[in-house]
């Protein structure tokens, strides 16, 4: 199929699927319909926060251009959280006081968790992009969070397979950064692991942002293990690689989404080399995907960073669902979201009753020749 054929589908699916036009169009005092971007757009983790906003910029700016939605422009609200649980309930409680009942983020699972129970409590809907900590859908306690990943549980599986049966690994050292997130990841590859008859030689938190972790190398060396395992992010994972390598230790090296990003490779660089990661699946092949990553290119002058089209996906489907429930009603949306399929670079999309996306999954990545390759 042309691209250029494409395109015209996807203005025509936007049109019908959006957009509500007025007979004398929308005016500037329109009433607006708010939705807040919020997550980590500075500090360490920005690179995964950043793609959140700049997606959710290119959907809002398409859909206002064609009328908004029910007839009313969208307005984004950017609050940051650098990942960090005691900003993202300072960043939640002025999403709310600016009066948006929808949320694109957080980013960070540790962040998200923190931020939830606000939004919980002022009834706002929160879809996020990149947090996979399994509880904060499977654990029931948020009915107003949804994602558009998949969760940790299925990562770590994912994970122990590769590990068991592609690597034959017979011993394995699981480390984490003590987070929501990156304990959470590694305690259930130990799980799993260990249900597979892998003997778990050492299980340890690092203090995240160190700034030497040559004691925790130390311990990796001395317990001889045939993989490290790593629960967390990349400043740390690209750290403790490094030494490894400086070392001449040639232990196999396994992360999850947290370091499946060019922050890491860039950081450790030929340190990365050979690096293994779980991250969302590829979907470059798929037509909206091209385009979206087209559009990224010619507003930004870049490619697109992790979770962009998870986050741009995420925008639809909220957009997608409000028009559905004709109204931004709580009840009428959420409705929606678990109902209504909506057209994505991620597919054909839609929420179970969990929250999470009916048909989105994890592959196993290593990185080659300076780029994340998928397996």
């Amino acid at each position: 199929m042309m691209k250029n054929h494409v395109r015209k589908i996807l203005a025509i699916a936007f049109t019908t699927t959006f957009i509500c036009l007025t007979l004398s169009g929308l005016s500037l005092a329109a009433e607006t319909i708010k939705i807040a971007v919020a997550g980590a757009h500075t500090g360490d983790l920005a690179s995964y926060g950043i793609p959140h906003v700049k997606a959710a910029e290119l959907v809002v700016k398409k859909i206002n251009a064609q009328g908004g939605v029910l007839g009313k422009p969208v307005e984004l609200i950017i609050q940051d959280d650098a990942c960090k649980p005691e900003l993202a309930t300072n960043a939640a409680t002025k999403v709310v006081g600016d009066g948006a009942h929808f949320v694109i983020g957080h980013t960070c699972s540790g962040a998200t968790k923190a931020a939830l129970g606000i939004y919980k409590e002022s009834k706002t809907i929160c879809i996020s992009p990149s947090a996979t900590n399994t509880e904060l859908t499977l654990g029931g306690d948020y009915p107003n969070f949804y994602r558009t990943i998949a969760y940790d549980d299925a990562q770590a599986q994912l994970q122990v397979n590769f590990a068991v049966n592609i690597l034959k690994v017979k011993t394995v050292a699981c480390l984490h950064d003590k987070g929501d997130y990156g304990k959470g990841q590694s305690e259930l590859a130990k799980k799993y692991f260990e249900a597979a008859g892998i003997d778990v030689v050492l299980f340890e938190g690092v203090t995240p942002n160190a700034v030497d972790y040559s004691a925790i190398v130390q311990k990796i060396k001395r317990n001889k293990p045939d993989l490290v395992l790593w629960g967390g992010y990349h400043p740390e994972a690209s750290k403790i690689v490094g030494t490894m390598r400086r070392k001449k230790m040639k232990t196999l090296f396994l992360g999850a989404d947290g370091i499946k990003d060019e922050t890491f490779i860039k950081v450790a660089g030929i340190y990365g080399e050979g690096v293994y990661a779980t991250g969302p699946k590829d979907v470059s092949k798929n037509e909206m995907t091209s385009i979206a990553n087209d559009e990224h290119k010619q507003a930004y002058g870049e490619d697109p960073g992790p979770f962009f089209i998870e986050a741009y996906s995420a925008t639809l489907a909220i957009l997608n669902a409000i028009e559905k429930a004709g109204s931004t009603d709580y009840d009428a949306v959420s409705a929606a979201l678990k109902s209504e399929y909506v057209d994505t670079p991620l597919g054909k999309i839609k929420f179970d009753d969990k929250g999470d996306a009916m048909g989105v999954g994890f592959s196993t990545y290593r990185v080659q020749n300076g780029v994340y390759k998928e397996l």
